[in-house]
Formats: structure tokens, C-alpha cells, sequence
């Protein structure tokens, strides 16, 4: 014998109807609301408009006053003389390039080093808590400061370590590690890696802190290899932990300028979509192109970051 559960139209209306508690809740929501989302269009709405008004127009550092309107060509724009404008440039393809290799290898390795140095400061052993707040020192330091400690380091004539690795026999002779084009990428992702890695660890390990005991426990008692808990029980748990710090970290160097700037100034070889933008705006003076750079900046960033969380948000729904 089967139950029906199809509703009567008078039920359904009655479920979902709004009730005068949910009203006035959704009005003290909309009132605590209220400013902050004020504070976001002063502070966030309003620059970036006035920023893709200055993508139309030819404006310049020296004078934005007198600036006049000209569409879309500081984006894309077709003269006798072929192709011009933002996406007809080389070198703003290049710094997309490098700001993505940058963003793959970096929040990858980020991601894993994190969850690894997590699984370790999570197990019981004497000196944790002293571990634990030594760990986060790199995360602590100002991002210019660790940038300018680590090009010192780095310095193919003094740093340290091209020393430490002379001294272990492991290269022949120093390494230009900030100014050789093959190298300078990877100089930016280990100093990058070394400095937020301690941030995917400090979410990672208040995760695993959270995970309930009884699952390990029944795990024990059943025999159950360390490694395949981990793969079947610990990494399906702690997934909504490393979709936020993935999330965070892939809007940070999606948009990475200071790490970069300071280690390689202007180098094609490493320049990211915020050192282009900020070359044009400050030493080219042209603020309708570098406006039209930053606004794309922005588009690619919002994109990539809506497309993340949509793929998370499915992932999630079907493990559970």
C-alpha cells in the first residue's frame, strides 16, 4: 500500500507563504545589510566603475580631466595599420600566460604542502603548540618584507643560496635566480609557496581539528590502512576546508603584483596582469589603457571565481 505525499493546494500555499515572523526577519536582515553594502559601493562599486569609465576614454596620469571618449579601443581596435589595443598586445597575452602558470603551480603546491604540514602538526608529540606558532611566522611577515628578504637570499652574487648550494656541490656556479628568464618564475612560486603555506596549514589543521573521532575509531577497531582512511574518510571530510583555501589563494594570485614586482620589477618573463596594468598607469601614464587592463584583470579574476565556485558547489552536492 503506498502514501501518497502530494500536497493540496491550500497546503502548498500555506507552506509557502511568507509568514509575518519571516517578514519582519528578512527586513532586520536587509537592515543590518544595509551598510555594509554601502561601505562595499564607496569602497569597491564606485572605483571600479570610475575605472571602466577610464577604459573608454584616452585619459592620462597627467591629466584626466581633458579626456576624451573613444569606445572600445583602448580593448581592441582595427586601423590601416592591422590590429591594435589590450587584446591584440602580445605582452598582455604573456602576462596572462604567467599569471595563470603562476596561479596553477602555485595554490597547487600550496594546497598540498599545507594539508601535509597540517597532517603532521595534527598528531600528538611533545613541542607541538611551539611548532605550531613557529610555523605561522612566514604568514606573519609582511608580503614586501618576505620579497625583499628573499631577493637578498637569492642574489646571484651574495645570497645565501647559491652559497649553501655551492657549498653541497649541487651547482657549478651561482644562479641568476631573479634574472634568468628560466629560472625567475620558479624563484616567485617557491618565495610565494613559502609564504602562504602556512595560511592552507592553519585552516587545514582547525579542519581536521573538527573531524569527528568516532569514524577514525571504527577504522581502528576494523583494521583499516592509515593511508586508505585517509584517502576514503579524511580527504572527502576536510573537502569543503580545501575548496575555501583554494578559493582564497586563487583570488590572491590571480591578482599577485607585490611578490613579483619586488623580485623581478618589469621582467616579461614573470610580469603578471597587475604589473602590466600598473606599468601603464604609472610609468606609461596612460590611464585609459592601464584602466582597460585592470578592468580586464577584474572580468578574468570575477570569472574564474564564479566558474570555481559553481564546480565546488556541485562537488559538494554530489558527495553528499
Amino acid at each position: 500500500m503506498s502514501v501518497s505525499t502530494t500536497l493540496a493546494p491550500d497546503d502548498e500555499y500555506l507552506l509557502t507563504r511568507e509568514t509575518p515572523v519571516q517578514r519582519r526577519r528578512v527586513r532586520a536582515a536587509w537592515l543590518f545589510l544595509t551598510p555594509m553594502l554601502l561601505c562595499l559601493a564607496l569602497v569597491a562599486a564606485w572605483p571600479l566603475l570610475r575605472t571602466f569609465w577610464f577604459s573608454l576614454t584616452d585619459a592620462s596620469l597627467a591629466d584626466t580631466g581633458d579626456a576624451t571618449f573613444v569606445g572600445l579601443s583602448n580593448y581592441l581596435f582595427h586601423s590601416s595599420a592591422g590590429w591594435s589595443g589590450l587584446l591584440a598586445d602580445p605582452q598582455w597575452w604573456n602576462a596572462v600566460r604567467n599569471t595563470l602558470h603562476f596561479t596553477v603551480v602555485s595554490v597547487g603546491l600550496e594546497i598540498v604542502l599545507g594539508l601535509l604540514v597540517a597532517l603532521l602538526l595534527n598528531v600528538q608529540f611533545g613541542g607541538r603548540a611551539l611548532v605550531r606558532a613557529l610555523i605561522l611566522i612566514p604568514w606573519a611577515i609582511p608580503t614586501i618584507v618576505s620579497a625583499k628578504i628573499w631577493s637578498w637570499m637569492l642574489n646571484d652574487q651574495f645570497g645565501i643560496i647559491n652559497h649553501l648550494m655551492l657549498g653541497l656541490g649541487l651547482i657549478d656556479a651561482p644562479l641568476a635566480w631573479t634574472a634568468d628568464a628560466d629560472l625567475s618564475m620558479w624563484a616567485v612560486i617557491i618565495v610565494d609557496v613559502w609564504k602562504t603555506v602556512p595560511f592552507v596549514t592553519l585552516l587545514m589543521l582547525a579542519a581536521l581539528q573538527m573531524l569527528p573521532s568516532d569514524c577514525y575509531e571504527a577504522a581502528r577497531v576494523d583494521g583499516i590502512h592509515p593511508v586508505k582512511v585517509f584517502w576514503r574518510v579524511t580527504l572527502p571530510l576536510l573537502m569543503p576546508a580545501l575548496l575555501v583555501a583554494a578559493i582564497f589563494r586563487i583570488l590572491d594570485s590571480l591578482r599577485v603584483f607585490d611578490v613579483i614586482y619586488v623580485l623581478t620589477s618589469n621582467s616579461s618573463s614573470t610580469m603578471s596582469m597587475s604589473v602590466y596594468a600598473r606599468q601603464h598607469l604609472v610609468e606609461f601614464q596612460d590611464v585609459g589603457y592601464g584602466s582597460a587592463a585592470s578592468t580586464l584583470l577584474f572580468l578574468v579574476v570575477a570569472v574564474i571565481a564564479m566558474v570555481y565556485l559553481y564546480l565546488g558547489r556541485r562537488q559538494l552536492e554530489v558527495r553528499s
